[in-house]
């Protein structure tokens, strides 16, 4: 079993700043891919952000610039820095992580609230 434990979330107002990690524990091995997924209310899951284990990075469109995606591959845990935050960014925030063996695991979700 795999666990995924976020932490980070919560209230900012627009233009602010939070970050965001997530922590893998359990049978994890050989972890490739690392991200980040939000979905706000009534809207589909969407990605916002993924890390590979090299370190090669992929970020939604509406976030570039503005998040940055890192990792410590020794730790296994991932991190989402948000910087200039809007309120389109308010959603529940899910990490997921992806070993080579193509097996995926989700986290709980954390919610992340930008006030205008």
């Amino acid at each position: 079993q795999v666990q995924l434990v976020e932490s980070g979330g919560g209230l900012v107002q627009a233009g602010g700043s939070l970050g965001l990690s997530c922590a893998a524990s359990g049978n994890v091995f050989s972890i490739n891919v690392m991200g980040w997924y939000r979905q706000a209310p009534g809207n589909q899951r969407e990605l916002v952000a993924t890390i590979t284990s090299l370190g090669s990075t992929n970020y939604a469109d509406s976030v570039k610039g503005r998040f940055t995606i890192s990792r410590d591959n020794a730790k296994n845990t991932v991190y989402l820095q948000m910087n200039s935050l809007k309120p389109e960014d308010t959603a529940v925030y899910y990490c997921k992580i992806q070993a080579y063996s193509g097996i995926y695991y989700w986290g709980k979700g954390t919610l992340v609230t930008v006030s205008s």
